[in-house]
């Protein structure tokens, strides 16, 4: 047999095989429920504060996240790191020189050692907007606990910490919140840590599984395979260079930027993941404009540093609410 007759007799039964399986991805993409249980999340949420809404009071301190709860924020964002006597304290950074103006570490320091915040802390994703408060103080994982029993907390892990991990898990356990508190973390070694130290929590997509799941969705195989994830979290990437300005030279292209949105904000892949139950929340939207532009691509949620201003467009657009 030559090799045309070969190459025919392949592409007879190749582009059929290949023709069905897209049009049975395509479908399946579209009802994954035929395939897979939706999940059903003790919390949904629209309105995510991040750092507890950092544009408006001093970020990650409890004003911040009283303040949240009184704008109908339904998730407060947070980051933890532990202290040198073993608390666990609510801060974005381990070390201290972008918030207070000491060069210092939290697991350096003890409790009654961590310095305040300033008085003004720039927004770092509102670049030349500051925030300001009464309450300059770190705020520990606990008390939030204590104060909101209730509001779903996503709590960031950076560092692979195993007492940390471990003292976050044993607070969730502590205070009952296994269903409303969300591991995240962007490591996806961090991640596994945490899964198998508390697995009853829900948790977010890390950057290699977020790599993954984009793969997955633009092979056709996404509809097939199972997902353990609860959330994805990612940035709305339209703030790039606008409200924020990231410190990775390459991510200053604003053609590299437009290539990374075009491929990351795919509607649906949102809406496919939203149909199985995994909520999808995009970030950081600190304009309405933004807000209006996570949810025309899909997201399920809207994090945001102005709680405010948050609350205030779904008031004003009920049929989003």
């Amino acid at each position: 047999m030559c090799m045309q007759e070969r190459m025919i007799n392949f592409l007879y039964f190749f582009l059929p095989v290949l023709g069905g399986y897209t049009l049975t991805s395509v479908y399946l993409l579209k009802n994954p429920q035929i395939l897979h249980r939706k999940k059903r999340p003790a919390f949904y949420c629209k309105k995510i504060a991040h750092r507890g809404g950092s544009g408006e009071r001093i970020e990650s301190t409890m004003e911040a996240f009283t303040h949240a709860a009184e704008q109908g924020t339904e998730m407060l964002e947070m980051d933890c790191h532990l202290t040198h006597d073993g608390f666990v304290v609510v801060s974005h950074d381990e070390n201290l020189l972008r918030q207070t103006g000491h060069d210092v570490t939290i697991s350096s320091l003890n409790l009654q050692d961590l310095p305040l915040y300033k008085e003004r802390l720039e927004v770092t994703f509102y670049e030349g907007r500051y925030s300001t408060g009464k309450d300059r103080k770190f705020a520990l994982l606990e008390d939030v606990f204590k104060k909101f029993p209730e509001m779903p907390i996503s709590i960031e892990i950076k560092e692979n910490n195993h007492e940390l991990i471990k003292r976050v898990s044993d607070l969730v356990k502590c205070y009952n919140r296994e269903g409303i508190t969300v591991w995240a973390s962007t490591d996806s070694t961090i991640m596994k840590q945490c899964w198998k130290m508390n697995g009853s929590m829900p948790y977010s997509f890390t950057m290699s599984r977020g790599l993954l799941l984009l793969l997955l969705f633009y092979t056709g195989l996404l509809p097939f395979v199972p997902i353990g994830e609860s959330l994805l979290q990612f940035y709305l990437m339209r703030i790039f260079n606008r409200t924020f300005i990231p410190d990775e030279a390459l991510l200053r292209n604003k053609l590299v930027v437009c290539l990374i949105e075009k491929i990351t904000m795919r509607k649906s892949l949102f809406r496919h993941l939203a149909a199985r139950g995994i909520q999808v929340h995009l970030f950081v939207c600190n304009t309405e404009e933004d807000i209006e532009a996570a949810l025309e691509v899909g997201a399920t949620g809207v994090m945001s540093d102005y709680p405010t201003l948050l609350s205030s467009y779904f008031c004003k657009n009920r049929s989003q609410d």
